[in-house]
């Protein structure tokens, strides 16, 4: 009986500071629950394929093959004979700018040109592109 006595009057005497970390408590997991909801990176990676019909125009595999040129940097050459700028090529195939620099001047070099006008020119003679 004495010991409940000495338990209450322990209790009544700290109460504020019971009350105190029992909100502390609450709002510390309230603010790590939302600290980890926050953090979370939102990533998607979405793949598109598209298939491109053009008209009365047939694709040269044989000079695709011979000049060792990837899907990608078809991609590429088709997207720049259309106008546009690196920045817009890069946003339509979701890649960094520096990607689509990059699949440029490996281009060139297959194709041994200097220029984008030549690249292109150089690609429809070769029915790479129509």
């Amino acid at each position: 009986m004495v010991r409940w006595l000495e338990i209450r009057f322990i209790i009544m005497q700290h109460s504020f500071e019971y009350y105190a970390g029992g909100i502390a408590l609450i709002f510390t997991m309230l603010g790590i629950w939302l600290a980890l909801k926050l953090s979370k990176l939102k990533i998607e990676t979405k793949v598109i394929e598209r298939e491109v019909i053009m008209n009365g125009f047939e694709f040269n595999q044989s000079a695709f093959d011979a000049l060792g040129l990837s899907k990608r940097e078809l991609e590429v050459l088709q997207l720049m004979a259309t106008g546009l700028s690196n920045q817009e090529v890069a946003d339509q195939l979701f890649v960094s700018l520096n990607t689509i620099k990059t699949h440029i001047s490996r281009l060139f070099e297959k194709l041994d040109v200097k220029r984008r006008t030549q690249a292109i020119e150089k690609a429809k003679k070769l029915a790479l592109i129509s």
